[in-house]
């Protein structure tokens, strides 16, 4: 409700009032679901419209959609809408010094563009006769204790706003919870990590992909990585994850092709050794920051959603699917309890801090896997054993990421039983090891063989053995 200068409150309104700060995907998406549920809801956007701007500035292009995102887009009726947009991703493809690529199947999931996206969940939700977007609205104050908002226009006028329900989902430097800092018992925490990223173009060859497109293309290092996702122009999206001193240290084109050819020795001809000498000065390394915070809510008129509530570093590809899931759940809270504002939002806190946390944990070990652990043969070996397991148990042994991506469990139960069942399997291998040993034993004692004879496959069994447990 836009209130006048002078006008006061009103408590006789009959239908809620949401106001949803921030209009990327997390609040459009929101604002599909609560214009469905029949309430009136206001996006305020401090960006132009970017479905009318000439450039757009901003992050990745490249998004994993997965369960959780996409149950979130069934809901209101945009999930093939949205997957049309998108390329099915069946596994990670590992690409070796040495050109060697090796393929890890992890089962099916898309990327998607994130423009096309937001486009797409921005005109669904004006479908709706009881939402509006307003755009250049940038928030200069608000109460959380009666439920105003002032913003300002990009004419530099003001307006004023009355909501039962305020949203904020103005992403990792959020407005909104500026306010929340100021309160007591409000728990907040980022990180930086130190490691930043940058984005190269990889472009068609005569017309189609330089690599195989249905894979999430990664060429590990330990201590930095290159990944590569397909677009549907038919270029890949490269993005270097490395520390800033490393990035600091590379500063002429000469020295970018040498890192390179050293690095990722198969990359240069399909990039082009002139574009990656430009594209590696166009713009510096982006930081990457994980933000955790709790509670959630403001008594029963203020809630925090998406990256304002828990921004993720990228490397588990959740972070839009957790940002689409506090839509989904805060909509299953709100039928639980019939709309009762001060019961959902200390519902939906009690319910999602616990499941963001574990993400966001997630996410920062995911990058040490995928930089480092998928290089050595022990980790190739588990997952082999995980995938075996879960083949002839599917019920009882699920993987981590399975779990993750593929159902709805909930982030910190999906920790819970990934942990339990990490000390069963150890403790089963061990325990075969120990019987294999054993036997070995007893079959020697039986049957004693010639030592000089032994000596040399002993040393070849220790060296593959060595060889199994390092990297």
């Amino acid at each position: 409700k836009v209130l006048n200068a002078m006008e006061e409150p009103s408590d006789n309104r009959q239908k809620k009032v949401v106001a949803v700060v921030g209009g990327g995907l997390v609040g459009a998406l929101n604002a599909c679901f609560f214009a469905k549920r029949g309430l009136d809801v206001e996006v305020f956007e401090s960006r132009e419209d970017i479905r009318q701007a000439k450039v757009v500035k901003g992050r990745s292009i490249n998004l994993a959609l997965s369960h959780r995102g996409r149950q979130a887009l069934k809901h209101v009726g945009m999930e093939e809408k949205i997957v049309s947009q998108g390329i099915p991703m069946h596994a990670r493809m590992i690409h070796s010094l040495n050109g060697k690529q090796s393929p890890i199947p992890y089962g099916k999931k898309s990327q998607v563009n994130r423009l096309p996206a937001t486009y797409k969940l921005t005109n669904h939700s004006e479908t709706y006769p009881n939402a509006k977007l307003n755009f250049d609205h940038k928030l200069q104050d608000w109460s959380a204790e009666k439920g105003l908002m002032t913003f300002v226009r990009s004419d530099g006028t003001k307006e004023h706003i009355q909501a039962d329900l305020i949203v904020g989902c103005d992403g990792a430097f959020s407005a909104i919870r500026k306010q929340f800092l100021r309160r007591s018992r409000f728990n907040y925490s980022q990180t930086y990590i130190p490691h930043g990223y940058m984005e190269l173009t990889m472009p068609p060859i005569n017309g189609e992909f330089a690599m195989k497109p249905n894979y999430l293309h990664i060429w590990p290092r330990n201590t930095f990585m290159m990944i590569a996702l397909p677009n549907l122009d038919k270029t890949f999206t490269c993005t270097l994850f490395m520390p800033f001193d490393e990035f600091e240290k590379i500063t002429t084109g000469d020295q970018v092709i040498e890192f390179f050819q050293k690095c990722f020795p198969d990359s240069i001809p399909l990039i082009g050794a002139d574009a990656l000498r430009e594209d590696y000065f166009r713009l510096p390394a982006q930081a990457m920051v994980s933000v955790k915070c709790s509670p959630y809510h403001i008594g029963d008129k203020c809630v925090l959603m998406g990256d304002a509530a828990h921004a993720v570093v990228p490397f588990y590809g959740q972070g839009m699917n957790a940002g689409f899931e506090d839509c989904i759940v805060f909509d299953e809270i709100m039928e639980q309890f019939n709309e009762d504002l001060a019961a959902v939002l200390a519902e939906y806190s009690r319910v999602r801090v616990p499941d963001d946390h574990a993400i966001a944990d997630l996410a920062m070990y995911n990058y040490v896997e995928m930089r480092a652990h998928v290089n050595s043969k022990w980790f190739l070996f588990r997952k082999h054993v995980d995938n075996i397991l879960h083949f002839v148990m599917p019920k009882t042994i699920i993987p981590l990421y399975t779990m993750v991506t593929f159902t709805r469990t909930r982030y910190h139960k999906a920790v819970e039983r990934w942990q339990w069942q990490d000390k069963v399997i150890n403790r089963g291998l061990l325990f075969s090891a120990a019987g294999a040993a054993l036997g070995g034993v007893f079959l020697l004692i039986k049957n004693p063989p010639d030592v000089n004879k032994l000596s040399i496959p002993a040393e070849k069994m220790w060296s593959r053995l060595a060889a199994l447990r390092s990297p």
